[in-house]
């Protein structure tokens, strides 16, 4: 959104800032979180193809290894997208605030999803699986040896402070505060200058001149108006009537 000619410079409040700078620790957590995966990708991937190996799921550690790095590249993406979308909302652009919620309530539903996942089972539920597959707290039980200790504190601690500052960057966005800000200012009105022509009306040539004021010598006369004095084209004097006859 670019301020019209005339238009007074708008102070950004407080509320966009801060909420431009949590915007972007949710971008820095999404780069921590991507390390995190990519450190213990591989780990997890000799895990699952261990424990299903000789089954009718001999690729499932494929397959969670190639779900993994989408998902990995995904969180560098949105990571670059939430920088982006702070800057934008520095500068008062309302695509980019609703572009924010949009992006901030799906990101917001996936980092909740994944807590209550990692609270609840980590990377499989628990009970027993049909025919010749391991069961899912057999799969959980291989995962957390293999792993380090610090991977699953870590992983919670990361995605509550990501949803707390998404929360509240997305809430500060909707204040009225900032709601003044993102709206179209309007123009400021500014007095015409004195002396100045009318915009749109520019001066005829050979209109007769104001009373009191010397003859434009550039322009000829207008049909019906006396030739204004001034000096000869031939002689570069001022003509002037001759004295009568006798004085």
């Amino acid at each position: 959104m670019v301020d019209a000619p005339g238009t007074p410079a708008r102070a950004r409040p407080s509320v966009v800032t801060i909420s431009s700078w949590l915007l972007i620790l949710v971008a820095v957590i999404q780069v921590l979180n991507l390390i995190v995966t990519l450190s213990t990708l591989g780990t997890i991937r000799d895990v699952l193809k261990d424990a299903y190996a000789g089954t009718s799921a001999e690729q499932a550690g494929d397959f969670a290894y190639a779900a993994s790095l989408g998902g990995a590249v995904l969180s560098l993406l949105l990571a670059i997208g939430l920088v982006v979308l702070a800057l934008l909302n520095n500068r008062g652009k309302n695509a980019s605030r609703i572009t924010t919620w949009v992006v901030g309530g799906i990101l917001l539903c996936c980092t909740g999803g994944g807590l209550l996942s990692g609270v609840s089972g980590g990377f499989t539920g628990g009970g027993s699986t049909n025919g010749d597959l391991p069961s899912g707290e057999e799969i959980q039980r291989r995962l957390e040896d293999a792993l380090p200790s610090w991977y699953g504190p870590v992983s919670l601690l990361l995605g509550l402070v990501a949803l707390l500052a998404l929360l509240a960057a997305l809430i500060l966005l909707a204040l009225p505060k900032a709601n003044e800000f993102f709206r179209k200012p309007k123009a400021a009105w500014e007095p015409p200058v004195p002396g100045a022509a009318y915009p749109g009306y520019p001066a005829t040539p050979g209109y007769p001149a104001t009373p009191g004021q010397p003859a434009d010598p550039g322009y000829p006369p207008a049909p019906g108006q006396p030739p204004a004095a001034g000096p000869s084209p031939e002689s570069g004097e001022r003509r002037n009537p001759e004295p009568p006859s006798g004085s």
